[in-house]
C-alpha cells in the first residue's frame, strides 16, 4: 500500500485544528504542487521501484512503435552521502543548501520554509506575513547550486542510510554509503516547515522509525548513473 495516511495532520498534533489539511491535502488540487507527507520509508521505497516499472513500461511502448528503447536505471532513495552532495550545491564547508550564515537574504526575507522563531510559524513584519503555516508549495524558494529546490525546509527527507551515532566513523572513505534493510531507525535530513533553523543545516542529522508516516517528512528520489556516464535530460 503506497498511498499516503492521511491522518498524519490530526495524529501528529492532537491539539491543533488541523481537520481542514486532513481533509484537503490528499485530495484538493490546491495541494497538487505540495510535496508528499504521509508516506513512511517502505512505501517511498516502493513508490520508486513503482517509478522505474512506470518508465520502463513506458520505454517498451516507444521500443514496439520505433524499435529503439533501453530500460531507464532504477530509482531509488539517496543515501544519506548522496543527499549531503546534492543539498551542498557545489559550495563546501556552507551550513546551508544556499552557503550562508544566514537564514535569510539581503532584503529580510526567509530563504526557506521553517519556524523561524520560538513559538512561531508566521511572522508578521511591517502588518506583512512571511512564512507558512504548514508545508509551502514545491520551488517557493530559490534552488541551490544544482538546481535543487527545497533541501532544506518545507519537509524533511527519507534517505536509504540507517541512523546509529557512529555512521560518519564506520563509513569507508571509498564508499561512504552504508545501507541496511535490517534497521528500524532511519536518517531523515533537510529539516521541515516545523523544524528550526539548526535542523536545516546540510550537516544536521535526524531520525525516524522506518514505519512511520509524518506530515513533515516526505522523500525524493535518485538514480545512481556509472561514474563517467553521459546523462541526457
Amino acid at each position: 500500500n503506497v498511498y499516503p495516511d492521511t491522518t498524519v495532520w490530526v495524529r501528529d498534533f492532537n491539539y491543533s485544528y488541523n481537520d481542514p489539511m486532513h481533509q484537503d491535502y490528499f485530495w484538493h488540487t490546491a495541494y497538487a504542487n505540495y510535496p508528499v507527507v504521509g508516506v513512511n520509508w517502505n512505501q517511498a521505497n516502493a513508490f520508486a521501484d513503482f517509478r522505474t516499472r512506470y518508465h520502463n513500461i513506458a520505454l517498451n511502448r516507444k521500443k514496439k512503435k520505433n524499435g529503439s528503447a533501453t530500460k531507464v536505471i532504477s530509482y531509488r532513495l539517496p543515501t544519506e552521502i548522496e543527499w549531503e552532495y546534492a543539498a551542498r550545491g557545489g559550495i563546501q564547508n556552507a551550513p546551508y543548501p544556499w552557503g550562508g550564515p544566514y537564514l535569510t537574504d539581503d532584503r529580510g526575507c526567509y530563504l526557506a520554509n521553517f519556524k523561524p522563531k520560538r513559538g512561531d510559524y508566521i511572522e508578521i513584519t511591517k502588518g506583512k506575513k512571511t512564512g507558512y503555516m504548514y508545508t509551502a508549495p514545491v520551488k517557493s524558494f530559490h534552488p541551490n547550486g544544482y538546481g535543487l529546490y527545497d533541501m532544506a525546509g518545507n519537509v524533511a527527507e527519507w534517505t536509504l542510510s540507517p541512523h546509529n551515532r557512529t555512521s560518519y566513523q564506520m563509513a569507508s572513505s571509498l564508499n561512504p554509503s552504508i545501507t541496511s534493510t535490517n534497521e528500524t531507525k532511519m536518517v531523515v535530513r533537510g529539516g521541515s516547515w516545523k523544524d528550526i533553523g539548526y535542523m536545516l543545516m546540510v550537516s544536521t542529522r535526524d531520525l525516524e522509525h522506518k514505519d512511520s508516516a509524518r506530515s513533515f517528512v516526505g522523500f525524493r528520489t535518485v538514480q545512481p548513473f556509472p561514474d563517467g556516464s553521459k546523462v541526457t535530460y
